[in-house]
């Protein structure tokens, strides 16, 4: 009797398909292999690509599950990702959000990839959130301060220092300190800030004095890459002018003798931010000068303003972003387009320097930034917008790019900002300014469904419904301009100033920190808010606050003030540490992670913003000052007598 076949099926599989007898011929097999073949790719792919239905079990579930893993699989090797935390702790206190940027279109091909799974879970949480009702709005009774759940409330005796009278200047001069205000809320909520301000204040002196920046957590000092290798004291240069505006007399001698002692421009090393260094270090010491007449403030920005100045040489005159003070070694960002300058960081130098030519006497400051702006003004704006990235070397625009936040934001604001501080002399700056915001009003001013305004972007013919933080500092932009230039945009543009103004605010409002995310986004399903996990960190940013300040003095209107006082509230409750104010990695988690940094514009632009907005509108007289981008006021010339110019 024969044996029984021990062959499987594959085997009688593999012989009915091998040639010889009992098989196929060549020709047969390979036909019925490209039908079986092409039959499989179809099953393969009909399955690939069902909908994904995840709340449903069943096999579309589990194929949705293996499509996920085959494309995170994919991602990772066409893009690593970075560690989960750091989109915030990569350079988590750049002013303007631009210092080691990863490649933008890389971001975008990963961001894309994920988007709509993300969006689909946002709006779900969203909406669980609503029903639970997580936080309530905050209350603004002063005596009614949240405690964080870790910490005890901030009170009177936590200050290690009596308050210190304010110096009262000679009648006439313009007020720099003092300017209670006549309301009794008022002058306990500014209070508050001042005591914020002295727990910033003493935590950075305790535990990093002389370094840049503060970690308030692990009580350390702090340096990111915009201020180089080197330990130059930033916090303290930057907040120097807010110490003098609270009174805080010891603190500002204490800053002022570290400065004369210790700070010179030829020990910064490696590569700095041009532009960082300008509106902070610059800025501060234009501003210490002015406030006091001391001239050592004037010839130490003097010394870094010179120790900037080989960036400018290229064939364009537009500055490189990166200068090594050591060599005079200059370039710009490999991630910013081809090598291109940024708008915002080439287009914010022009208060500063030109102030520094006119109390020094020296011309070549204002001529630099001059050349800059004669150049961008004869370029043609694509679309009539300006976009984000300019080439120093071949005077080309980059990425078809515009945006009113990161890259772009201070470049507005510098042209509305050196026609105010001229004098109103600077007709040119008045010009490219009026032109840019009507443009912007016309192509990225937008209405949401709700009736909120918001500033898009646009990118390459294309808007993109997403406005950044940065750009919340357009309210009091669009604010200021109604009522300096006072003409037949002035009433729209009030308009439009009150509606980003109340945008930002909600974005605020509807986290559950009452804290403002780093981007918001707005969609047929949600707006002003957060989609995207790298958005949804707050590192102490001041623009919002600044809206609320430039609003209250232009309009009077009590919620501004009210909405500061939640803003205190909010800080106090999620940022305040022992060690002084940190940033959080997600404004929509109550008690979550934070940052460990306590940025030095926080000294510099929020507590300073929130101080005003409670103070007198004589203290820092708008018709006097004009604030740079730092926050740092500087006189109007011809008007204000603390303008100091040179002697002729």
């Amino acid at each position: 009797m024969a044996a029984k076949s021990q062959k499987g099926p594959f085997g009688h599989l593999i012989t009915f398909l091998s040639p010889g007898r009992g098989g196929l011929r060549s020709k047969e097999k390979q036909i019925i292999i490209l039908i079986l073949a092409v039959f499989s790719c179809i099953w393969i792919g009909a399955v690939f690509f069902l909908p994904d239905r995840n709340s449903e079990g069943g096999k579309v579930r589990i194929v949705s599950d293996f499509r996920k893993n085959v494309q995170e699989a994919a991602e990772g090797i066409i893009l690593p990702p970075p560690p989960a935390d750091s989109v915030v702790n990569a350079n988590p206190n750049i002013r303007h959000g631009v210092i080691d940027k990863p490649d933008p279109h890389k971001v975008a091909e990963l961001e894309n990839l994920n988007a709509q799974i993300e969006l689909d879970e946002e709006i779900e949480r969203i909406r669980q959130n609503q029903a639970k009702q997580v936080l309530a709005k905050p209350n603004v009774d002063p005596e009614k301060v949240p405690e964080r759940s870790s910490e005890k409330s901030f009170q009177s005796n936590d200050l290690a220092k009596p308050q210190q009278k304010p110096v009262q200047e000679d009648s006439g001069f313009p007020l720099i300190n003092g300017g209670e205000d006549k309301d009794a809320t008022a002058r306990e909520r500014r209070d508050y800030v001042r005591k914020m301000m002295q727990h910033a204040w003493d935590g950075y002196v305790k535990y990093a004095w002389g370094k840049n920046e503060l970690r308030p957590i692990s009580l350390r000092g702090h340096t990111a890459n915009i201020f180089g290798s080197s330990s130059m004291g930033a916090t303290i240069v930057d907040a120097l002018d807010t110490l003098h505006i609270m009174g805080l007399n010891d603190e500002f001698k204490k800053g002022r003798d570290w400065i004369a002692e210790n700070f010179q421009a030829s020990h910064m090393s490696g590569d700095v931010s041009v532009f960082e260094t300008n509106i902070r270090y610059v800025g501060g010491l234009l501003t210490a000068f002015a406030f006091t007449g001391d001239e050592m403030f004037k010839m130490k920005a003097k010394d870094i303003v010179d120790k900037l100045l080989p960036a400018f040489n290229t064939p364009t005159g537009i500055p490189y972003a990166l200068v090594n003070i050591q060599t005079g070694y200059s370039k710009n960002f490999g991630w910013a387009s081809g090598g291109s300058s940024i708008l915002s960081e080439f287009g914010t130098l022009h208060m500063e320097f030109s102030y520094l030519s006119d109390i020094t006497g020296n011309p070549i400051y204002k001529e630099k930034v001059e050349k800059v702006r004669d150049f961008v003004k004869k370029m043609d704006r694509p679309g009539r917008l300006y976009p984000n990235y300019l080439h120093p070397k071949t005077g080309k625009w980059g990425q078809m790019h515009t945006s009113v936040g990161a890259l772009g934001d201070s470049f507005y604001e510098y042209l509305l900002k050196e026609w105010l501080r001229s004098g109103k002399l600077d007709t040119q700056a008045k010009e490219m300014f009026d032109e840019a915001a009507k443009d912007i009003e016309e192509k990225l001013v937008l209405t949401s469904s709700s009736g909120m305004t918001y500033i898009a972007e646009m990118k390459y013919g294309r808007i993109e419904h997403k406005m950044d933080h940065l750009a919340c500092f357009a309210g009091g932009m669009y604010g200021l301009a109604a009522k300096e230039e006072n003409d037949e945009n002035s009433k729209r543009w009030m308009e439009i100033a009150e509606g980003i103004t109340n945008t930002c605010h909600e974005s605020y409002d509807r986290s559950d920190t009452k804290l403002g995310p780093e981007a918001f986004r707005f969609t047929d399903a949600i707006e002003a808010r957060a989609l995207k996990q790298n958005e949804r960190y707050y590192i102490l940013r001041p623009e919002t606050f600044e809206s609320y300040f430039l609003m209250w003095r232009l309009t009077k209107d009590q919620k501004y003030r009210d909405w500061g006082w939640e803003a205190v509230q909010a800080l106090e409750n999620s940022c305040k540490v022992e060690g002084g104010y940190t940033g959080v990695k997600n404004v929509y988690q109550v008690g979550g992670q934070q940052d460990d940094v306590q940025q030095s514009f926080f000294l510099a632009e929020t507590l300073k913003y929130l101080y005003l907005l409670f103070s007198d509108d004589d203290l820092i007289d708008l018709n006097q000052w004009v604030f740079n981008t730092e926050a740092h006021p500087l006189p109007v010339k011809g008007v204000n007598p603390f303008y100091r110019p040179a002697s002729s």
